[in-house]
């Protein structure tokens, strides 16, 4: 059984690499895991004038299920609540979208199925 620690590490890589396919793909990397009380922010882009909250979810494989399935209503209000505590301490006022990231597969072959706008919540 793989340790938290191989886990975070394992995370981080995957939100690394996807940062890069999403740079690859016209986002600007500002932050990335931002951690509040209650919610954690895996990405923060920019697309132009508009802040994007990207979620990514992984898994080695879809024996178990989509990791789109895996955006329930509860995380999903978890990232508004999150979005929300980003906006008001760095102050910002301006258009948001919620981007869901769905990783599949191991390094380095991985496939990306990216779901702009994925969720309304403003």
């Amino acid at each position: 059984m793989a340790s938290s620690v191989d886990a975070r590490a394992r995370g981080a890589r995957i939100e690394r690499l996807a940062a890069e396919w999403l740079s690859a793909r016209g986002l600007t990397l500002i932050a990335s895991n931002q951690q509040f009380k209650g919610g954690e922010l895996d990405l923060v882009m920019s697309d132009g004038e508009t802040l994007v909250f990207v979620e990514v979810r992984h898994r080695s494989d879809i024996r178990h299920g989509h990791p789109l399935e895996t955006v329930t209503a509860t995380k999903q209000r978890r990232l508004v609540h999150a979005a929300r505590f980003y906006l008001a301490r760095n102050r910002l006022s301006c258009p948001c979208r919620f981007d869901v990231l769905a990783v599949i597969g191991s390094p380095p072959a991985l496939d990306f199925e990216w779901v702009q706008g994925a969720f309304e919540a403003f």
